[in-house]
C-alpha cells in the first residue's frame, strides 16, 4: 500500500510512503477533512537523519494493528521539520511546555477545529518498555479522552493556549501561522 507521501519532495516523507498508515502531509485538505470528520490529528514531525524517527518508522508506523486503529480514529499527518520549521517550532514548544522535554520524532495530538495540542511525546514503542506504554495503548487512551472527557479537554486546551499566548513561547509569527492554517 502506498499513501499520499509518495508524491512529496521530501526524502523523509517519502520514506513513510509505504507505511500502512494513511499519512497526509500538512495541507488545507487534510486539516479540512479532520475538521469535517471530527478526527483528532496525530501530527508526527521528524527528519531523515533522526535515529528514533527511523526506529519508530520501522516499528510502530509499520505495525498493521496500530495503522488500522490510527487510520480509523485519527487523521495522521507527517511533517518534515526541515521543510516546515515553523510548525516544528510551534509544536515543539508546546510539547516542552506539556512534558518538560522535547525531541524527535515529535508526536503530538491536535484538536481538528483549532489545531491546539492536547497531548504529545517523542518515541512511543510498539509494546510497553522503557517506562513507556505501547503506542496502541496511547492511541486508545487519547481517543477515549477526546470522546469522553470533553470538558477536561476544553479546559486543558484553554490552559495550553493561555500559557502559549501569555508567554514568549508563541510569537506573533507563530500565532499568524496557526490562524492561517485554521
Amino acid at each position: 500500500m502506498v499513501n499520499r507521501l509518495v508524491q512529496c519532495q521530501s526524502l523523509y516523507l517519502r520514506k513513510h510512503a509505504e507505511n500502512p498508515i494513511d499519512w497526509w502531509y500538512w495541507c488545507p485538505e487534510a486539516l479540512e477533512k479532520a475538521k469535517k470528520d471530527n478526527l483528532p490529528i496525530f501530527l508526527s514531525i521528524g527528519y531523515s537523519s533522526c535515529h528514533w524517527c527511523t526506529v519508530m518508522e520501522g516499528e510502530a508506523f509499520s505495525d498493521n494493528a496500530i495503522a488500522q486503529y490510527l487510520n480509523q480514529n485519527f487523521l495522521p499527518i507527517k511533517v518534515d521539520r526541515e521543510e516546515r520549521p515553523d510548525l516544528d517550532s510551534i509544536y515543539m514548544q508546546a510539547l516542552q511546555m506539556m512534558t518538560n522535554q522535547g525531541g524527535w520524532p515529535l508526536n503530538i495530538f491536535l484538536t481538528p477545529d483549532d489545531l491546539i495540542p492536547f497531548y504529545g511525546g517523542t518515541y512511543f514503542p510498539v509494546e510497553p518498555r522503557y517506562g513507556k506504554p505501547g503506542f496502541l495503548q496511547v492511541l486508545q487512551s487519547i481517543r477515549r479522552f477526546y470522546d469522553v472527557e470533553t470538558e477536561k479537554l476544553q479546559n486543558f486546551k484553554q490552559e495550553i493556549l493561555g500559557v502559549l499566548q501569555s508567554s514568549t513561547i508563541l510569537t506573533v509569527s507563530d500565532t499568524n501561522e496557526l490562524n492561517k492554517n485554521l
